[in-house]
């Protein structure tokens, strides 16, 4: 499923190498919503680390996202974990600051994966067997 918000950049965070396999870039997005703003990290993995390159901080932008979230065993407990992992990003509409009120976030048309039928479901995600298998920080 995916959603836009639209802000203003707040911080960029360096590309990490994660794994041999995995890399990610995370971002702050500063939204306006309701008397305090909002700072909402997303992330941009793989081939997408570079779409933040032509922003700056300060700079009013609209992201397009999905909610990603996972399961895994740590110490025989269950634990969850959710990212908004970022595919697209545009300047905002003439540069304007974020809209005010609850309008910042919108379900955008879904869009499949390049490989993936779009008739077909997507089947979650298989949590990680054991702690031996995550190189997760928690």
């Amino acid at each position: 499923m995916a959603y836009d918000a639209t802000g203003r950049l707040h911080e960029i965070f360096d590309e990490q190498q994660v794994s041999e396999k995995f890399r990610k870039r995370e971002f702050v997005l500063e939204v306006v919503d309701g008397q305090y703003p909002e700072h909402i990290k997303f992330q941009l993995v793989q081939d997408k680390t570079a779409l933040i390159d032509q922003y700056r901080v300060g700079d009013e932008v609209k992201v397009t996202f999905n909610l990603r979230g996972r399961g895994f065993n740590k110490n025989g407990q269950m634990l969850y974990f959710t990212n908004l992992e970022a595919w697209k990003i545009d300047a905002a509409a003439g540069g304007a600051a974020a809209p005010q009120g609850g309008g910042n976030y919108q379900q955008a048309a879904p869009r499949p994966a390049a490989n993936q039928n779009p008739n077909l479901r997507a089947q979650p995600a298989a949590p990680i067997a054991s702690d031996d298998d995550n190189d997760l920080p928690f």
